[in-house]
């Protein structure tokens, strides 16, 4: 039992049955529908349409020419395509009005099978970029992926928005690649070395970088260890990072070991506090992204996830790598770039995308309340106004 399946044949057998159901499914792309020779017919009738074919002026019953027709067009673009075909999917149809309905359907399947998608390719390029130490790609496809939520959301009939879900999806912990762990930790070493043996270092990073940026735990522990000392305006060596390390327990649970802690404060300690700051954020980009990519896919995978939620959770997922390329703009004195608020439609609200894609039924009325609790016209002209209003 596919219901999706069921839901792209029902459509189409509607339309095929009454061409005037394609004037209440404007908002269904072709792309919308998951099998291709689904999406070649649904765009031949599109087309037909649009050439002003006889079946769609006129009354029923539908000519024969308006299925042949549509069929001999979705041949030109995909093959297996026959008029039998045709006919199974009219005898799919149980009813032809209820053609928004399942045209609503086939829009849900493709919300999710989208956002997955896209999700995919997030995490992908989240992948490429730690292991050539980039962070364009991640941040251009995060982008990609929250204008294609956006777009859904607007073709679902809901104001895009995020909503964090009521059970945070399960999700493995990113971690960075094999091939650039040891490149990482060097470089939070040697951040860590910098900040302890150079005055003035921390303040050149403290506006942006924060102890979640560091890939390893330890590392960024030492560095709260350093924003708090740096916060109440004490000195910073190794000393007094040992103790403030003593204080928050570090050494009680075996969090920082003495070897670890030695090899730390004995490095170098001689380079730009500034450069390898953002070097360590580039790892967090990174991390960020595809953490990010993996629980909207995890989210798009649910199908029992209704899509304005899906896409309201998905947006909700991409917080944090917002929070993290806010400060990654500020690392290089740009002013922090969001991605703009939908701006509202001017035709609010879209009447036909409303009751067409997501089939609400209208309001109910109000209940009239009892006869004994509704006052009569004789009581309301006998009660004296009030003194405090006007």
């Amino acid at each position: 039992m596919n219901p999706l399946l069921n839901a792209e044949q029902a459509v189409l057998g509607a339309v095929l049955l009454d061409p005037g159901q394609l004037s209440k499914l404007e908002w269904l792309a072709p792309g919308h529908f998951y099998r291709p020779v689904h999406q070649a017919l649904f765009a031949a009738l599109r087309k037909l349409r649009g050439d002003g074919h006889p079946a769609v002026e006129g009354e029923e019953p539908v000519p024969l020419s308006w299925v042949t027709d549509a069929v001999a067009e979705a041949d030109l673009h995909v093959r297996g395509l026959t008029a039998s075909y045709a006919h199974v999917l009219i005898s799919a149809c149980p009813r032809p009005a209820h053609a928004p309905v399942y045209g609503r359907m086939v829009l849900e399947g493709a919300i999710h099978r989208t956002v997955t998608e896209h999700a995919i390719r997030l995490h992908q390029e989240a992948r490429t970029g730690a292991l050539r130490g980039e962070v364009e790609g991640a941040l251009h496809y995060a982008d990609v992926l929250a204008g294609v939520l956006t777009d859904l959301a607007r073709r679902w009939g809901t104001e895009p928005r995020p909503v964090a879900p009521a059970t945070p999806p399960a999700t493995v912990p990113s971690v960075v690649p094999p091939a650039r762990a040891d490149q990482v930790a060097e470089d939070e070493v040697f951040l860590l070395a910098v900040l302890v043996e150079r005055p003035g270092a921390m303040g050149e990073v403290v506006d942006w970088l924060r102890p979640g940026d560091f890939a390893d735990p330890v590392h960024g522990q030492l560095y709260r260890c350093l924003g708090a000392l740096h916060h109440r305006g004490e000195p910073l060596d190794r000393i007094a990072l040992l103790w403030e390390a003593q204080r928050r327990g570090l050494l009680a649970d075996g969090t920082l070991s003495e070897d670890r802690f030695a090899g730390i404060c004995d490095g170098v300690g001689a380079g730009d506090a500034e450069w390898l700051g953002r070097q360590v954020m580039r790892s967090s980009i990174t991390r960020t992204a595809g953490a990010s990519a993996r629980a909207v896919r995890a989210l798009a995978e649910d199908e029992a996830l209704a899509p304005g939620r899906l896409i309201n959770h998905a947006l909700h997922a991409l917080g944090p790598l917002d929070e993290v390329r806010a400060r990654w703009e500020t690392a290089h004195g740009r002013p922090p770039s969001r991605t703009p608020a939908p701006e509202p439609s001017p035709s609010r609200p879209p009447v036909a995308r409303v009751h067409a894609a997501l089939t609400r039924s209208a309001p109910r009325a109000a209940p009239s309340p009892p006869d004994r609790l509704r006052p009569g016209p004789a009581a309301a002209t006998a009660r004296p106004p009030s003194r405090n209003h006007s």
